[in-house]
């Protein structure tokens, strides 16, 4: 090489590492203390893992573990509220650093999203309108009966399989719009998970609904991160190790998910 090209090369050179170097350094959590904020994407009504409680305060077994995150970060947490719909997105786009719901960590969605490994494992159950004819499962797949399930949900796609020759109706946002679509005559039975069920239809008077009592699968449930926040997914990933041995994550689950205790405070 003359001369003459090897500076302009060398200097080539060094901006290419420079660029490697400042990109190796971007750092989530860098930005997160630097902020002062971790971002949270959360769904608006999904108890018992996020809820707005009947005190306007905004509560739920992930959203309690996701102010222990920022707590121990030393930073402050906020909220977004938004519909299921709404979460990857929101996540994907920067807007939030964490997803925290009660998400079931798919090959599908980990194509867009990094998932953490899971803090509980859960799993799908079939409800209906106490005093209907469906009074189980098997009663729920007869022809043409009409299932209730949340749009995007690992639900939605079980079903199909499950309820070969029902009507599957999808419905878009989260909360209570299955449980008031049964008990409204709009479908005949829903599928979804357990806690979740369990944790709405809390909400409504004793003997609303029957439950089923089997489990169709068994579901783990995680937080989620961008693939550029590694370096946040990995410090999840420990917290949840930290906080499974000193005991404080199996608080959670039986306060929030394992028992009603939390009923009469929220």
């Amino acid at each position: 090489m003359k001369m003459s090209n090897f500076l302009p090369a060398i200097l080539l050179a060094c901006a290419g590492f420079a660029g490697v170097a400042a990109t190796a350094h971007a750092s989530t959590l860098d930005d997160i203390q630097k902020r002062g904020e971790l971002r949270i994407a959360v769904q608006t009504q999904g108890p018992p893992f996020s809820m707005i409680d009947k005190n306007g305060e905004r509560t739920g077994s992930s959203v309690e573990l996701a102010k222990l995150m920022a707590k121990e970060m030393g930073v402050k947490a906020v909220f977004l509220d938004l519909d299921w719909d709404g979460l990857l997105p929101a996540l994907i786009s920067g807007k939030a650093d964490l997803l925290a719901a009660d998400m079931t960590p798919t090959l599908a969605r980990a194509t867009k999203v990094a998932f953490t490994k899971p803090f509980i494992y859960i799993g799908p159950v079939v409800a209906a309108k106490a005093g209907s004819k469906f009074t189980s499962t098997a009663a729920c797949k007869a022809p043409g009966t009409k299932i209730a399930v949340l749009f995007g949900s690992t639900g939605e796609k079980l079903a199909k399989t499950v309820f070969e020759k029902g009507e599957i109706k999808s419905y878009k946002g989260g909360g209570t719009l299955l449980l008031d679509a049964v008990k409204n005559g709009q479908a005949d039975c829903l599928l979804n998970d357990s806690s979740a069920v369990a944790g709405q239809a809390a909400g409504y008077p004793a003997g609303t609904f029957k439950v089923m009592p089997e489990l169709l699968a068994k579901e783990p449930l995680a937080y989620a991160t961008r693939y550029d926040s590694l370096d946040l997914l990995t410090w999840i990933n420990l917290f949840i190790d930290q906080t499974t041995l000193d005991g404080r994550l199996q608080q959670n689950l039986d306060y929030w998910v394992n028992s009603a205790k939390w009923k009469e405070a929220h």
